[in-house]
């Protein structure tokens, strides 16, 4: 009865202290079964296709135009894909599909499934700032990553990129989030408004995400990894429209 809710029935707000994001690439034809037929991926030379894991410290999530007090603070991981979708008015649209979310705090795990399609999980986060290394881990999500944020990165060895300007185009933000409902054939877009969006790449020591084992991707690598800090964001109230197939 209450399931409107799910679709971002009212603008949202939050401020983002770091996103941490690693982009891999993926085989186009490997990550379209996780696709709904209303998507596509998003391509880079027409071969490659992007899963991102991103690891956002957010404070004051809130109704937008709430004050900041009222906002929670939390951790995200989200795992999406790169997609574009064409619109009813024929726009091609880029943005995100989401395939897993995950928080460290159980009031952000029940808010966020009543007013999302995102389907959170509690787990636990552990983080461990040492002058220009990080380290981030969560036992029970079983990942690990650790990355020096001194400036001169350069990116993975195995990058499908040759260089950070052409990766730039892969590193977000995508204005976009997508979610099918398949039962009613409706796509639900948000819109996301962020200002001062400046990714600096790192340079990644170790890495290892359980979930991304589970999707068993063939010949997936990772192809850039960035954190942008400070970010004021906010996303529009969520918006459906009847997919034409």
């Amino acid at each position: 009865m209450l399931s409107f809710l799910k679709d971002h029935p009212f603008a949202v707000e939050a401020f983002f202290e770091s996103s941490l994001v690693f982009t891999f690439a993926v085989p186009r034809a490997a990550v379209l079964p996780l696709l709904p037929p209303c998507l596509e991926p998003d391509t880079f030379q027409d071969k490659w296709a992007f899963i991102a894991v991103a690891m956002v410290q957010t404070k004051h999530l809130r109704p937008k135009g709430f004050p900041a007090f009222m906002g929670n603070d939390f951790f995200l991981i989200g795992y999406r894909v790169f997609v574009r979708y064409q619109s009813l008015s024929g726009k091609r649209l880029r943005g995100l599909y989401i395939l897993k979310s995950e928080t460290d705090k159980r009031k952000m795990t029940f808010f966020g499934n009543i007013f999302t399609h995102y389907n959170y999980t509690n787990t636990d986060i552990e983080q461990v700032h040492q002058d220009d290394l990080t380290t981030i881990r969560s036992i029970h999500s079983g990942f690990h990553v650790s990355v020096n944020t001194a400036d001169g990165a350069s990116l993975p060895v195995q990058s499908p990129f040759e260089d950070w300007k052409t990766a730039r185009r892969f590193a977000g933000p995508l204005p976009f989030t997508f979610t099918y409902n398949a039962a009613t054939s409706e796509v639900l877009i948000i819109e996301g408004v962020r200002e001062n969006w400046q990714p600096t790449p790192v340079k990644v020591t170790d890495y290892h995400f359980s979930f991304l084992d589970q999707l068993k991707l063939p010949d997936i690598r990772l192809a850039n990894a960035f954190i942008i800090r400070n970010i004021p964001y906010y996303w529009k109230k969520g918006k459906t429209e009847l997919w034409r197939h």
